[in-house]
């Protein structure tokens, strides 16, 4: 099995779009295809703000990796989120997600990023698995809190709490 993580650049709009929304569906993320369009086309113009990798699995598209970069005093310069993280379910149970985490960290330090950070649903028992042999290690001494600053967030903030 050949994996290739490649990053997307504004070209690949069209492909990526029709994942997010994917993604979006499954995790139950209220989100409208003009947001989700409008975000991730600016995150594939601004390389500063991070970066979406298209995950090849044998030259067929497999699915995405989204980071979005931030700054850290505490992890002593950039670190970033795995923002959005999907691999299409024909993908799953298969490692591509153990070798795609690896990559993306290799990825991350030609960035310049200290840390990566990520979100996990507590009940996804196979992604926290999967995470922690990754190397993620959870911070139970801190609870990630949101606070949406427009209406468009307002609406996904606020399912947090039920998920």
């Amino acid at each position: 099995m050949n994996i290739l993580l490649q990053r997307a650049t504004p070209n690949h709009l069209a492909e990526i779009l029709p994942m997010v929304a994917a993604y979006h569906a499954y995790e139950h993320i209220d989100s409208s295809a003009e947001g989700r369009a409008s975000a991730v086309r600016r995150l594939l113009q601004d390389t500063e703000l991070g970066g979406i990798w298209r995950i090849e699995v044998d030259s067929q598209l497999a699915g995405y990796i989204a980071l979005c970069r931030g700054f850290s005093i505490e992890f002593n310069g950039y670190d970033a989120f795995v923002d959005e993280f999907f691999l299409l379910p024909e993908y799953r149970g298969r490692g591509i997600g153990k070798s795609v985490l690896a990559r993306i960290g290799s990825e991350a330090r030609k960035l310049d990023i200290n840390a990566l950070h990520l979100e996990v649903a507590r009940e996804n028992e196979t992604a926290r698995r999967l995470y922690a042999a990754a190397g993620f290690v959870a911070r139970d001494r801190y609870l990630l809190m949101s606070l949406a600053l427009n209406e468009a967030s307002a609406v996904t903030a606020g399912e947090e709490n039920d998920r």
